[in-house]
């Protein structure tokens, strides 16, 4: 193994909290938006594409509306990540610092670009990571960005790690083997290997 590729949401942080807030602010401008917006209902989107998000959380609405909604809360989820970030995981920069000493760490994550940019800005963790991508840059699939890092950093024998169902899939995809993150927002039964914590990496490698 010579690299690890991580996703972000439910796997290196927990960004829900402020994410709500700054939607719950900017749906109050839309009279169609039947109520606000919860952390299950955003539980239940983790690990999808913005588009299958706003279907999810907004069924009711045209989407032409889904979209322009979905516009206005990723700028402004934006502000707010890079003012107040999310919660990291127990132990998060101990452990990325440790791995980073001996693998080559990258992010892939199914967020909107600038998403990315906002957790290293407030965090100040991109000391750590060589590389990154979402579909918001490329248009891609998660499987497919996965691909798009493995060939442009020339790794040998990456390994996923992630916290949902796509995850796994992704991996698949890439033919590289996946890690499960327990204790993020995804149920999954099948994986290589299972950590229950985020400190559990360095135990693993």
């Amino acid at each position: 193994m010579d690299s690890i590729i991580f996703d972000l949401d439910g796997t290196i942080w927990d960004p829900i909290d402020t994410v709500l807030k700054a939607w719950n602010s900017r749906i109050k401008d839309h009279s169609q938006i039947e109520r606000e917006l919860t952390r299950r209902d955003f539980e239940g989107t983790m690990g999808l594409q913005m588009h299958d998000i706003s279907k999810k959380l907004f069924p009711y609405l045209t989407e032409e509306v889904r979209d322009r909604v979905i516009t206005e809360c990723c700028d402004t989820e934006q502000g707010y990540l890079k003012k107040q970030g999310g919660n990291l995981y127990h132990n998060a920069e101990d452990v990325l610092n440790l791995l980073s000493k001996q693998y080559k760490l990258y992010i892939v994550s199914n967020c909107q670009d600038g998403y990315i940019e906002s957790f290293y800005e407030f965090h100040n963790l991109e000391k750590y990571f060589l590389d990154y991508e979402n579909p918001g840059r490329t248009g891609l699939s998660k499987g497919e960005n996965i691909n798009l890092i493995i060939k442009r950093n020339n790794l040998s024998n990456p390994v996923y790690v992630g916290d949902t169902v796509g995850d796994l899939r992704a991996s698949r995809y890439a033919g590289i083997p996946f890690v499960y993150a327990k204790y993020g927002f995804g149920q999954v039964s099948e994986y290589d290997e299972v950590i229950e914590k985020f400190d559990d990496l360095v135990k693993l490698f």
